[in-house]
Protein backbone atom coordinates (compact mmCIF):
# COMPACT_ATOMS: atom_id res chain seq x y z
CA UNK A 1 0.00 0.00 0.00
CA UNK A 2 2.89 2.49 1.07
CA UNK A 3 4.80 1.30 -2.25
CA UNK A 4 2.28 2.07 -4.24
CA UNK A 5 1.42 5.39 -2.62
CA UNK A 6 4.99 6.10 -3.35
CA UNK A 7 5.23 4.79 -7.05
CA UNK A 8 1.97 7.21 -7.62
CA UNK A 9 3.71 10.14 -6.07
CA UNK A 10 6.54 10.04 -7.94
CA UNK A 11 4.80 9.23 -11.35
CA UNK A 12 2.87 12.16 -10.68
CA UNK A 13 5.88 14.62 -9.88
CA UNK A 14 7.83 13.38 -12.87
CA UNK A 15 4.58 13.57 -15.50
CA UNK A 16 4.62 17.56 -14.16
CA UNK A 17 0.89 17.05 -12.38
CA UNK A 18 -0.46 20.37 -11.66
CA UNK A 19 -1.29 19.54 -8.27
CA UNK A 20 1.59 18.31 -6.95
CA UNK A 21 4.02 21.21 -5.38
CA UNK A 22 7.62 21.17 -6.43
CA UNK A 23 10.10 22.01 -4.07
CA UNK A 24 11.51 25.61 -5.16
CA UNK A 25 15.26 26.34 -4.60
CA UNK A 26 16.75 29.77 -5.67
CA UNK A 27 19.56 29.77 -8.40
CA UNK A 28 22.87 31.66 -7.50
CA UNK A 29 24.78 32.30 -10.62
CA UNK A 30 28.02 30.66 -10.69
CA UNK A 31 29.63 33.76 -10.85
CA UNK A 32 28.46 34.60 -7.58
CA UNK A 33 29.82 31.47 -5.70
CA UNK A 34 32.47 32.31 -3.41
CA UNK A 35 35.71 29.97 -4.67
CA UNK A 36 37.23 28.16 -1.56
CA UNK A 37 40.57 27.67 -3.07
CA UNK A 38 41.71 30.20 -5.92
CA UNK A 39 45.17 30.09 -7.56
CA UNK A 40 47.36 32.49 -6.78
CA UNK A 41 47.72 34.57 -9.36
CA UNK A 42 51.36 36.57 -9.32
CA UNK A 43 50.73 39.92 -10.48
CA UNK A 44 51.42 40.78 -14.17
CA UNK A 45 54.05 43.52 -13.41
CA UNK A 46 56.22 41.17 -11.55
CA UNK A 47 56.24 37.92 -13.62
CA UNK A 48 59.24 39.37 -15.61
CA UNK A 49 61.42 39.22 -12.33
CA UNK A 50 60.55 35.73 -11.53
CA UNK A 51 63.22 34.46 -13.60
CA UNK A 52 66.33 36.72 -12.46
CA UNK A 53 65.31 36.57 -8.54
CA UNK A 54 64.97 32.48 -9.17
CA UNK A 55 68.69 32.72 -10.79
CA UNK A 56 69.92 34.85 -8.09
CA UNK A 57 68.66 33.16 -4.67
CA UNK A 58 69.94 29.86 -6.49
CA UNK A 59 73.50 31.29 -7.48
CA UNK A 60 73.52 33.15 -4.00
CA UNK A 61 72.72 29.60 -1.99
CA UNK A 62 75.25 27.70 -3.48
CA UNK A 63 77.93 30.31 -3.06
CA UNK A 64 77.17 30.45 1.07
CA UNK A 65 76.56 26.80 1.19
CA UNK A 66 80.76 26.21 -0.31
CA UNK A 67 81.21 29.02 2.57
CA UNK A 68 79.72 27.27 4.75
CA UNK A 69 81.74 23.93 4.30
CA UNK A 70 85.13 25.95 3.96
CA UNK A 71 84.62 27.22 7.07
CA UNK A 72 83.76 24.32 8.85
CA UNK A 73 86.51 22.52 7.60
CA UNK A 74 89.02 25.42 8.61
CA UNK A 75 87.20 25.54 12.15
CA UNK A 76 89.60 28.39 12.99
CA UNK A 77 86.76 30.67 13.44
CA UNK A 78 85.96 28.87 17.15
CA UNK A 79 89.26 29.84 18.32
CA UNK A 80 88.94 34.06 17.11
CA UNK A 81 87.20 36.56 18.89
CA UNK A 82 83.32 36.28 18.39
CA UNK A 83 83.58 39.67 17.49
CA UNK A 84 86.60 39.37 15.02
CA UNK A 85 85.26 37.47 12.73
CA UNK A 86 85.09 33.95 16.06
CA UNK A 87 81.45 32.02 17.02
CA UNK A 88 80.80 29.17 18.32
CA UNK A 89 78.60 28.38 14.81
CA UNK A 90 79.75 29.08 11.40
CA UNK A 91 76.87 31.36 10.85
CA UNK A 92 78.58 33.76 13.41
CA UNK A 93 80.94 34.81 11.41
CA UNK A 94 78.47 36.96 9.51
CA UNK A 95 78.04 38.77 12.17
CA UNK A 96 81.64 39.38 13.48
CA UNK A 97 83.76 43.18 12.24
CA UNK A 98 81.49 45.68 10.82
CA UNK A 99 78.41 43.56 11.41
CA UNK A 100 79.06 43.56 15.39
CA UNK A 101 78.82 47.29 15.61
CA UNK A 102 75.43 47.62 13.63
CA UNK A 103 73.97 44.92 16.58
CA UNK A 104 75.41 47.14 19.04
CA UNK A 105 73.84 50.23 17.53
CA UNK A 106 70.47 48.41 17.09
CA UNK A 107 70.65 47.19 20.44
CA UNK A 108 71.82 50.03 22.37
CA UNK A 109 71.65 53.22 19.55
CA UNK A 110 74.80 56.18 19.73
CA UNK A 111 75.91 57.61 22.01
CA UNK A 112 78.25 60.26 20.83
CA UNK A 113 80.10 62.18 23.15
CA UNK A 114 83.16 64.11 22.60
CA UNK A 115 86.18 62.81 20.70
CA UNK A 116 88.33 60.54 22.80
CA UNK A 117 92.52 60.73 22.20
CA UNK A 118 94.10 57.91 22.45
CA UNK A 119 98.02 58.02 23.70
CA UNK A 120 100.30 58.94 20.55
CA UNK A 121 102.27 55.91 19.60
CA UNK A 122 99.81 53.61 18.45
CA UNK A 123 98.22 53.05 14.77
CA UNK A 124 94.78 54.81 15.96
CA UNK A 125 94.93 58.18 17.78
CA UNK A 126 91.17 58.31 18.44
CA UNK A 127 88.85 55.90 19.97
CA UNK A 128 86.23 53.99 17.83
CA UNK A 129 82.46 55.36 17.82
CA UNK A 130 79.78 53.71 16.41
CA UNK A 131 78.64 56.85 14.96
CA UNK A 132 81.16 55.82 12.33
CA UNK A 133 78.12 53.92 11.18
CA UNK A 134 74.85 55.29 9.28
CA UNK A 135 71.91 54.65 10.99
CA UNK A 136 69.28 53.15 8.27
CA UNK A 137 70.50 49.95 8.30
CA UNK A 138 70.54 49.13 12.12
CA UNK A 139 67.35 50.71 12.45
CA UNK A 140 65.60 48.34 9.79
CA UNK A 141 67.38 45.56 12.29
CA UNK A 142 66.31 47.04 15.40
CA UNK A 143 62.30 47.56 13.43
CA UNK A 144 62.36 44.25 12.45
CA UNK A 145 63.35 42.97 15.54
CA UNK A 146 60.73 44.49 17.04
CA UNK A 147 57.72 43.47 14.91
CA UNK A 148 58.96 39.83 13.95
CA UNK A 149 59.89 38.94 17.61
CA UNK A 150 63.60 38.06 15.75
CA UNK A 151 66.68 38.57 17.57
CA UNK A 152 68.69 40.96 16.54
CA UNK A 153 71.07 38.72 14.11
CA UNK A 154 68.63 36.53 12.84
CA UNK A 155 66.42 40.32 12.21
CA UNK A 156 69.67 41.22 10.65
CA UNK A 157 70.24 38.53 8.09
CA UNK A 158 66.43 38.49 7.58
CA UNK A 159 66.75 42.60 6.27
CA UNK A 160 70.42 41.92 4.64
CA UNK A 161 68.53 38.90 2.75
CA UNK A 162 65.48 40.86 1.13
CA UNK A 163 67.01 43.98 0.77
CA UNK A 164 69.79 41.67 -1.76
CA UNK A 165 66.55 40.39 -3.45
CA UNK A 166 65.17 44.10 -4.04
CA UNK A 167 68.62 45.02 -4.93
CA UNK A 168 68.63 41.97 -7.55
CA UNK A 169 65.39 43.14 -9.01
CA UNK A 170 66.50 46.72 -9.13
CA UNK A 171 69.86 45.41 -11.14
CA UNK A 172 67.67 43.36 -13.46
CA UNK A 173 65.11 46.38 -13.84
CA UNK A 174 68.16 49.08 -15.24
CA UNK A 175 69.80 46.45 -17.46
CA UNK A 176 66.79 44.93 -18.71
CA UNK A 177 66.19 48.56 -19.74
CA UNK A 178 69.66 48.95 -21.62
CA UNK A 179 70.25 45.28 -23.02
CA UNK A 180 66.98 43.52 -22.93
CA UNK A 181 65.30 41.25 -20.41
CA UNK A 182 68.02 38.52 -20.63
CA UNK A 183 70.80 40.24 -19.95
CA UNK A 184 68.74 41.92 -16.98
CA UNK A 185 68.26 38.25 -15.62
CA UNK A 186 72.06 37.10 -16.60
CA UNK A 187 73.04 40.36 -14.76
CA UNK A 188 71.36 39.51 -11.55
CA UNK A 189 73.47 36.23 -11.65
CA UNK A 190 76.40 37.87 -11.93
CA UNK A 191 75.73 40.42 -9.34
CA UNK A 192 75.47 37.45 -7.11
CA UNK A 193 78.92 35.92 -7.93
CA UNK A 194 80.69 39.36 -8.31
CA UNK A 195 83.62 39.58 -5.69
CA UNK A 196 82.88 40.92 -2.85
CA UNK A 197 79.15 39.41 -3.07
CA UNK A 198 79.80 37.50 0.42
CA UNK A 199 78.88 40.51 2.28
CA UNK A 200 75.03 40.43 0.66
CA UNK A 201 73.55 37.56 3.36
CA UNK A 202 75.78 38.88 6.03
CA UNK A 203 75.08 41.90 8.92
CA UNK A 204 76.73 44.25 6.08
CA UNK A 205 74.44 47.57 4.78
CA UNK A 206 75.78 47.18 0.90
CA UNK A 207 72.88 45.08 -0.21
CA UNK A 208 70.24 47.71 1.35
CA UNK A 209 72.17 50.10 -0.09
CA UNK A 210 72.61 48.40 -3.61
CA UNK A 211 68.90 48.30 -3.14
CA UNK A 212 68.48 51.94 -2.80
CA UNK A 213 70.97 53.01 -5.48
CA UNK A 214 69.47 50.31 -8.64
CA UNK A 215 65.98 52.08 -8.19
CA UNK A 216 66.87 55.09 -7.58
CA UNK A 217 69.26 55.27 -11.20
CA UNK A 218 66.19 52.96 -12.23
CA UNK A 219 63.65 55.92 -11.23
CA UNK A 220 66.08 58.62 -12.80
CA UNK A 221 65.69 57.02 -16.40
CA UNK A 222 61.87 56.92 -16.41
CA UNK A 223 62.07 59.90 -15.00
CA UNK A 224 60.52 59.46 -11.92
CA UNK A 225 62.54 62.30 -9.87
CA UNK A 226 60.06 62.28 -6.80
CA UNK A 227 61.06 59.14 -6.15
CA UNK A 228 64.79 59.43 -7.66
CA UNK A 229 64.93 62.14 -5.07
CA UNK A 230 63.71 60.25 -1.48
CA UNK A 231 65.63 57.36 -2.27
CA UNK A 232 69.08 59.19 -2.78
CA UNK A 233 67.98 60.92 0.48
CA UNK A 234 67.35 57.82 2.24
CA UNK A 235 70.64 56.51 1.03
CA UNK A 236 72.43 58.85 2.34
CA UNK A 237 71.14 57.56 5.96
CA UNK A 238 72.68 54.15 5.39
CA UNK A 239 76.16 54.60 4.28
CA UNK A 240 79.00 57.42 3.88
CA UNK A 241 79.74 56.03 -0.06
CA UNK A 242 76.33 57.23 -0.55
CA UNK A 243 77.64 60.63 -2.26
CA UNK A 244 78.55 59.12 -5.50
CA UNK A 245 74.59 58.52 -5.74
CA UNK A 246 73.59 61.71 -5.00
CA UNK A 247 75.61 63.57 -7.28
CA UNK A 248 74.94 61.36 -9.77
CA UNK A 249 71.26 62.39 -9.20
CA UNK A 250 71.83 66.09 -8.91
CA UNK A 251 74.04 65.96 -12.09
CA UNK A 252 71.08 64.29 -13.69
CA UNK A 253 68.80 66.70 -12.77
CA UNK A 254 71.01 69.40 -13.09
CA UNK A 255 71.56 68.47 -16.98
CA UNK A 256 67.52 67.82 -17.67
CA UNK A 257 67.25 71.45 -16.85
CA UNK A 258 69.56 73.03 -18.47
CA UNK A 259 68.23 70.99 -21.76
CA UNK A 260 65.45 72.71 -23.52
CA UNK A 261 63.76 69.31 -24.20
CA UNK A 262 64.96 68.00 -21.08
CA UNK A 263 62.63 70.96 -19.21
CA UNK A 264 59.71 70.21 -21.91
CA UNK A 265 59.49 66.42 -21.12
CA UNK A 266 60.23 66.64 -16.88
CA UNK A 267 59.63 69.85 -16.54
CA UNK A 268 61.29 71.95 -13.74
CA UNK A 269 59.70 71.11 -9.97
CA UNK A 270 60.78 67.41 -10.31
CA UNK A 271 64.33 67.40 -11.06
CA UNK A 272 64.56 70.69 -8.54
CA UNK A 273 63.03 68.77 -6.08
CA UNK A 274 65.44 65.42 -6.69
CA UNK A 275 68.51 68.08 -6.67
CA UNK A 276 67.70 69.42 -2.73
CA UNK A 277 66.06 66.35 -1.47
CA UNK A 278 69.16 63.97 -2.62
CA UNK A 279 71.46 65.59 -0.10
CA UNK A 280 69.45 66.25 2.85
CA UNK A 281 69.87 62.76 4.67
CA UNK A 282 73.44 62.39 4.39
CA UNK A 283 74.19 66.04 5.64
CA UNK A 284 71.53 65.64 8.17
CA UNK A 285 73.61 62.54 10.13
CA UNK A 286 77.37 64.27 9.39
CA UNK A 287 75.75 67.41 10.65
CA UNK A 288 74.24 65.50 14.04
CA UNK A 289 77.45 63.88 14.73
CA UNK A 290 79.29 66.65 14.32
CA UNK A 291 77.57 68.73 16.63
CA UNK A 292 76.82 65.80 19.04
CA UNK A 293 80.22 65.07 19.17
CA UNK A 294 81.67 69.04 19.61
CA UNK A 295 83.31 69.26 16.74
CA UNK A 296 82.01 69.85 13.08
CA UNK A 297 84.22 67.32 11.23
CA UNK A 298 83.92 65.12 13.99
CA UNK A 299 82.59 62.04 11.26
CA UNK A 300 85.41 62.74 9.03
CA UNK A 301 88.32 62.46 11.93
CA UNK A 302 86.17 59.76 13.52
CA UNK A 303 87.09 58.09 10.08
CA UNK A 304 90.87 59.06 9.76
CA UNK A 305 91.80 59.15 13.44
CA UNK A 306 90.11 55.82 13.83
CA UNK A 307 89.60 53.93 11.11
CA UNK A 308 92.52 55.14 9.46
CA UNK A 309 90.03 55.73 6.35
CA UNK A 310 90.50 58.67 4.77
CA UNK A 311 90.97 60.18 0.56
CA UNK A 312 94.67 60.21 -0.32
CA UNK A 313 93.67 60.67 -4.07
CA UNK A 314 94.99 57.38 -4.46
CA UNK A 315 98.67 56.93 -2.58
CA UNK A 316 97.59 54.04 -0.97
CA UNK A 317 95.73 52.10 -3.52
CA UNK A 318 99.23 52.85 -5.59
CA UNK A 319 101.63 51.81 -2.52
CA UNK A 320 99.44 48.31 -2.57
CA UNK A 321 100.00 48.28 -5.85
CA UNK A 322 103.71 48.47 -6.34
CA UNK A 323 104.39 46.36 -3.03
CA UNK A 324 102.09 43.55 -4.30
CA UNK A 325 104.31 43.75 -8.17
CA UNK A 326 106.96 43.01 -6.21
CA UNK A 327 105.94 40.52 -3.96
CA UNK A 328 105.95 42.57 -0.50
CA UNK A 329 103.22 43.70 1.89
CA UNK A 330 104.74 46.70 3.20
CA UNK A 331 101.61 48.70 4.13
CA UNK A 332 98.86 48.61 6.81
CA UNK A 333 96.30 46.47 6.46
CA UNK A 334 98.22 43.96 4.46
CA UNK A 335 96.01 40.23 4.13
CA UNK A 336 97.79 38.75 0.84
CA UNK A 337 95.26 36.53 -0.89
CA UNK A 338 92.25 39.28 -0.40
CA UNK A 339 95.41 41.39 -1.57
CA UNK A 340 95.74 39.44 -4.71
CA UNK A 341 92.30 39.43 -5.69
CA UNK A 342 91.80 43.00 -5.14
CA UNK A 343 94.70 43.96 -7.32
CA UNK A 344 93.36 41.76 -10.05
CA UNK A 345 89.49 43.58 -9.83
CA UNK A 346 91.44 46.56 -10.00
CA UNK A 347 93.53 45.69 -13.09
CA UNK A 348 90.49 44.98 -14.97
CA UNK A 349 88.06 48.26 -14.27
CA UNK A 350 89.91 50.13 -17.49
CA UNK A 351 88.24 47.38 -19.24
CA UNK A 352 85.03 46.95 -17.67
CA UNK A 353 84.53 50.82 -17.27
CA UNK A 354 85.37 51.12 -21.31
CA UNK A 355 83.16 48.45 -22.20
CA UNK A 356 80.61 50.11 -19.95
CA UNK A 357 81.11 53.42 -21.93
CA UNK A 358 80.60 51.80 -25.06
CA UNK A 359 76.86 51.21 -24.23
CA UNK A 360 76.26 54.51 -23.84
CA UNK A 361 74.26 54.20 -20.53
CA UNK A 362 72.61 57.20 -18.91
CA UNK A 363 74.40 59.83 -17.40
CA UNK A 364 73.18 58.59 -14.32
CA UNK A 365 75.01 55.66 -14.51
CA UNK A 366 78.10 56.68 -15.67
CA UNK A 367 78.05 59.48 -13.47
CA UNK A 368 77.28 56.96 -9.72
CA UNK A 369 79.92 53.98 -11.38
CA UNK A 370 82.98 56.45 -11.89
CA UNK A 371 82.42 58.57 -8.66
CA UNK A 372 82.41 55.33 -6.79
CA UNK A 373 85.16 53.92 -8.53
CA UNK A 374 87.34 57.16 -7.60
CA UNK A 375 86.43 57.21 -3.96
CA UNK A 376 87.25 53.62 -3.60
CA UNK A 377 90.37 54.14 -5.37
CA UNK A 378 91.65 57.24 -3.77
CA UNK A 379 90.97 56.67 0.21
CA UNK A 380 93.21 55.10 2.38
CA UNK A 381 91.15 51.79 3.79
CA UNK A 382 91.99 47.94 3.67
CA UNK A 383 92.32 47.47 0.47
CA UNK A 384 91.51 44.08 0.66
CA UNK A 385 88.18 45.22 0.78
CA UNK A 386 88.24 46.64 -2.44
CA UNK A 387 85.66 44.27 -3.63
CA UNK A 388 82.82 45.20 -1.39
CA UNK A 389 83.38 48.76 -1.29
CA UNK A 390 83.17 48.52 -5.46
CA UNK A 391 80.27 45.88 -4.83
CA UNK A 392 77.90 48.78 -5.54
CA UNK A 393 79.27 49.76 -9.35
CA UNK A 394 76.05 47.35 -11.05
CA UNK A 395 76.40 49.58 -14.01
CA UNK A 396 79.41 47.89 -14.67
CA UNK A 397 78.00 44.18 -15.55
CA UNK A 398 75.94 45.92 -18.32
CA UNK A 399 78.34 44.88 -21.03
CA UNK A 400 79.25 41.61 -19.69
CA UNK A 401 75.75 40.72 -19.34
CA UNK A 402 74.67 42.22 -22.60
CA UNK A 403 77.61 40.14 -24.28
CA UNK A 404 76.52 36.96 -22.53
CA UNK A 405 72.68 37.17 -23.50
CA UNK A 406 74.05 35.80 -26.71
CA UNK A 407 75.23 32.49 -25.17
CA UNK A 408 72.81 29.53 -24.86
CA UNK A 409 70.90 28.96 -21.75
CA UNK A 410 72.99 25.55 -21.13
CA UNK A 411 76.32 27.44 -21.52
CA UNK A 412 75.21 29.86 -19.03
CA UNK A 413 74.08 26.88 -16.99
CA UNK A 414 77.69 25.69 -16.79
CA UNK A 415 78.79 29.30 -16.07
CA UNK A 416 76.85 29.79 -12.84
CA UNK A 417 77.35 26.33 -11.73
CA UNK A 418 81.06 27.19 -12.08
CA UNK A 419 81.08 30.34 -10.38
CA UNK A 420 78.48 29.67 -7.87
CA UNK A 421 80.71 27.27 -5.94
CA UNK A 422 83.35 29.06 -6.65
CA UNK A 423 82.15 32.42 -5.19
CA UNK A 424 81.68 30.58 -1.61
CA UNK A 425 85.50 31.20 -1.38
CA UNK A 426 86.68 34.10 -3.76
CA UNK A 427 83.73 36.18 -2.41
CA UNK A 428 82.79 34.85 0.57
CA UNK A 429 85.94 32.63 2.42
CA UNK A 430 88.69 34.84 1.17
CA UNK A 431 86.74 38.15 2.83
CA UNK A 432 85.56 36.81 5.88
CA UNK A 433 88.21 34.53 6.61
CA UNK A 434 91.60 35.43 4.89
CA UNK A 435 91.02 39.00 5.68
CA UNK A 436 89.02 41.72 7.26
CA UNK A 437 85.32 42.36 5.71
Amino acid sequence: MSTAASSEATDSTESGDAGAERPRTSRIPLSRIPRLSRPLRVPDGLRPYGAPLLLYGATKLVGTVVFAILLMASGEYREKNPRFGGGAHWWDVLATWDGWWYLQVAEKGYDPGPLRRLDPGGMFTVEQNSVAFFPLYPGLIRGTSEVTGLGLYGSGILVSVIASFVAAAGVYAVISLLAGARAGTIAAGLWAVAPGSGVEWAVYSESVFVAIAAWCCYCVMKGRWVAAGLLAFVAGLNRPTSAALIGAVGLAALVTLARREGRAKHGVAGPVYAMCAAPLGLLTYVAWVGLSMGELTAYFTLQRDGWLHFFDFGAYTLDVLGNTAIGKHDYIFAFSVPDLLAVQLVLALPFLVVLMLRKRPPLVLVAYTLASIVSVLGTQQIFGNTSRYLLPCFPLLLAPAAAMSRLSWPVLTVFFATAAPASGWYAHFALFELGIP
